[in-house]
């Protein structure tokens, strides 16, 4: 009969046969595993891109957003559930795309019916963000999920509504923001925690074929009356300010001759209005003058020879003569009437006299 000396301790040294101390150390190095196991679950780690939830025995109690090193409450006292709450993500409806960049069509997502009962191939890029992590972790079971089920939903609602010649021509813009509109409101009435950033549409088309053809062809045919409706605006864009310049060059030279002819006119008055007042002071000298001034201008090349009607002698008065004599020698317009007016009564006729004075006055 074997008799075991220190209790349980004694028995298993016995059994396990290890020498003496050696179960002490064995049990110091379980303890200071335990307390390094329990040490890193004091500390946690926040990327730039992340947000953590705190757990408090499994209740939420709050939410790191700053990043870097933190410390808690060691396991299972708290725990930390991380999201990439600064990241904008990307959701696809109506295709899928993998890490090669191939491009996988889901017909379940992408066939729709817009509002005069077409079918419609239509798929979108969601793109948005986490804004309240409890709200993101606690209020909905597969946050990706119900946001891709919201989408097709608000998608389906908007091109429910909308012709399908709108839909892939001119309303593509419209069918955005509606829809986004309408997946912001989604995600307000359940509270999702998720911020829509934008919802971008990659392709609204006919399915594949002679429908989708047809249309291409009226797509290219509006794109082609917009491009000539361009083009028109551009020639006139060059034409018409070209047009305003002539127009107004015409304007302003036709107030020119306006003005001009008003000034002649103006002239031309105070020119009569002279000569009459001279006629009212000596009716028949002005009379005899603006003869002789008349046929000195319409016959700048004749010789005139002035007579009293009467008689049979010649009564003669070289005025060329004259004229002559006085450009060569200089003689003054007052010494040739003068001199005319002498031959005039020289000549003993008063017709001859009075011929004589009016070439005087005449003669610069």
């Amino acid at each position: 009969m074997e008799v075991y000396q220190g209790g349980l301790d004694g028995r298993t040294r016995k059994q396990m046969n290890l020498p003496p101390g050696l179960w002490k150390k064995v049990a110091i190095g379980a303890v200071v595993v335990l307390v390094l196991l329990i040490g890193s679950t004091c500390y946690y780690t926040v990327e730039e891109q992340e947000q953590a939830a705190i757990l408090t025995f499994g209740r939420y109690t709050e939410t790191q957003e700053e990043p870097g090193l933190h410390f808690k409450l060691p396991y299972p006292i708290q725990q930390v559930v991380k999201v990439p709450a600064n990241l904008t993500q990307k959701l696809q409806i109506g295709y899928r795309e993998d890490e090669n960049g191939q491009v996988r069509v889901v017909e379940e997502e992408a066939l729709m019916i817009t509002g005069d009962e077409n079918i419609v191939h239509a798929d979108a890029v969601v793109e948005w963000k986490i804004s309240d992590v409890r709200a993101y972790l606690y209020n909905i079971e597969d946050p990706e999920r119900f946001l891709r089920n919201a989408a097709s939903s608000a998608i389906r609602s908007v091109i429910g509504s909308t012709k399908l010649d709108y839909a892939i021509t001119d309303g593509k813009t419209v069918i955005q923001t509606e829809v986004k509109q309408k997946l912001e409101e989604l995600m307000r009435v359940y509270n999702t925690g998720i911020f829509i950033s934008d919802v971008k549409f990659q392709d609204i088309e006919p399915p594949e074929g002679e429908v989708q053809q047809a249309f291409k062809e009226v797509t290219n045919a509006r794109e082609e009356k917009n491009t000539k409706i361009n083009q028109a605006q551009r020639y006139v864009n060059d034409r018409l300010p070209k047009a305003r310049g002539e127009a107004q060059a015409i304007i302003e030279a036709a107030e020119a001759e306006k003005r001009a002819r008003i000034l002649n006119a103006e002239g031309d008055v105070a020119k009569f209005n002279a000569i009459y007042e001279e006629y009212v002071k000596n009716p028949k000298v002005t009379k005899e003058r603006l003869v002789l001034e008349t046929l000195e201008r319409i016959l700048p090349n004749a010789k005139i020879i002035i007579t009293d009607g009467g008689g049979n002698t010649v009564q003669y008065l070289p005025l060329d003569q004259l004229l002559n004599r006085a450009r060569s020698g200089g003689a003054s317009g007052s010494s040739s009437g003068t001199s005319a007016g002498a031959s005039g009564s020289a000549s003993g006729g008063s017709t001859g006299d009075s011929a004589g004075r009016a070439e005087g006055g005449a003669q610069p």
